[in-house]
């Protein structure tokens, strides 16, 4: 199981808890834990990703074990210690402002 933890405004929109855990075919990398999101909360879809590009939205990061992945491959291997679901994956929504 991966624990992803979701930023408010999608915990809301999932009618989910702060920390969900999803269940993912194959080795667990960015897409395919978004895939399984995205299934498992349809409403999602579209709000983490582009519906056509599949590129991450500008305000949403994905951080996981202290580091900033957001700017990684979707299909680079995500660290061992999220795989194992020792270690959640974040779903953080960037702040922008002056």
């Amino acid at each position: 199981m991966i624990r992803v933890v979701l930023p408010a405004h999608l915990r809301t929109l999932a009618h989910a808890g702060g920390e969900v855990e999803i269940e993912v075919e194959g080795e667990a990398t960015q897409r395919s834990v978004l895939d399984a999101l995205e299934a498992r909360y349809p409403t999602l879809r579209g709000t983490i990703r582009d519906h056509v590009t599949q590129q991450r939205r500008p305000f949403v990061r994905f951080f996981a074990c202290g580091e900033d992945l957001s700017h990684e491959s979707p299909d680079a291997p995500l660290p061992e210690a999220v795989a194992s679901g020792a270690e959640p994956f974040l779903l953080v929504g960037a702040i922008a402002g002056g």
